[in-house]
């Protein structure tokens, strides 16, 4: 496994090369899909499920060692948390401003690092699954308007083991035993038909339909189970299940 050849920053490189070997010794790894994930230079958008806070770090890993090193859109917040948020802000993460004046710098940021032949992390979901199963909820569009606005791939990536390691909202980590990590990475939506047409809301739904279904799909085929006929809505929450994850996250 190649680490990427392209040009990163200091903090970077030392970040990477501190926490791949923990990671070595704390996970087992079954991955598959890499074949999709194009080659260093291409700009890319990867759209992962999430089901842990440790799972950017298992992605992360899973990129890296297959050449390309991810670029995460995350909350402005984490970025203010002293010494992690500097480190964070030196590795050349990109900070989203929700609902503040800030709130397109995210959009063009990503944008721009795309064009410049970068690997782009995108949650479509936004934050850790709520869904009881741990499905892929509703996804947002940001992801669906970086990539028809660049007209770059989006790899859709499936995630399952990570929730092992730190269940959802939790915070007690289990590193040992070792706990598997699956990752598979999916060819590239084809949004081919909306690009070129004005982005509407019913476009950007359309699309971001698209790489939330590519990412289930996925997700079943690794669980090996049927997915859900209908996926979590975050804007219409059912009050047992989120009491049931801030008790779990509580443990």
């Amino acid at each position: 496994m190649a680490a990427p050849k392209q040009r990163l920053g200091f903090w970077y490189r030392v970040v990477a090369h501190f926490l791949r070997p923990i990671l070595m010794v704390t996970t087992r790894r079954a991955w598959s899909g890499t074949e999709h994930l194009p080659p260093a230079g291409v700009g890319v958008v990867v759209t992962p499920n999430h089901i842990s806070y440790t799972d950017p770090l298992t992605l992360a890993h899973f990129l890296w060692d297959n050449g390309r090193a991810p670029r995460y859109l995350a909350k402005e917040s984490v970025f203010r948390i002293p010494v992690l948020g500097k480190i964070i802000t030196a590795c050349g993460q990109i900070p989203v401003y929700r609902a503040s004046r800030d709130a397109a710098r995210a959009y063009r940021d990503a944008v721009s690092a795309v064009r410049a032949g970068e690997c782009v992390g995108i949650y479509p979901e936004g934050t850790i699954t709520k869904d009881p199963d741990l499905w892929p909820m509703i996804g947002k569009t940001g992801a669906a308007r970086v990539a028809l606005e660049t007209g770059c791939p989006v790899i859709p990536i499936a995630q399952w083991g990570p929730q092992e390691i730190l269940a959802p909202y939790s915070k007690r980590l289990r590193l040992l035993p070792p706990k598997t990590v699956h990752v598979l990475a999916g060819p590239g939506v084809d949004l081919t038909d909306l690009r070129g047409r004005p982005v509407t809301a019913e476009v950007l739904r359309i699309a971001s339909d698209r790489i939330v279904d590519a990412i289930t799909a996925q997700l079943g085929e690794l669980r090996s189970e049927l997915p859900p006929p209908t996926r979590y809505d975050p804007a219409r929450p059912d009050p047992a299940i989120d009491t049931a994850i801030e008790t779990e996250g509580d443990g």
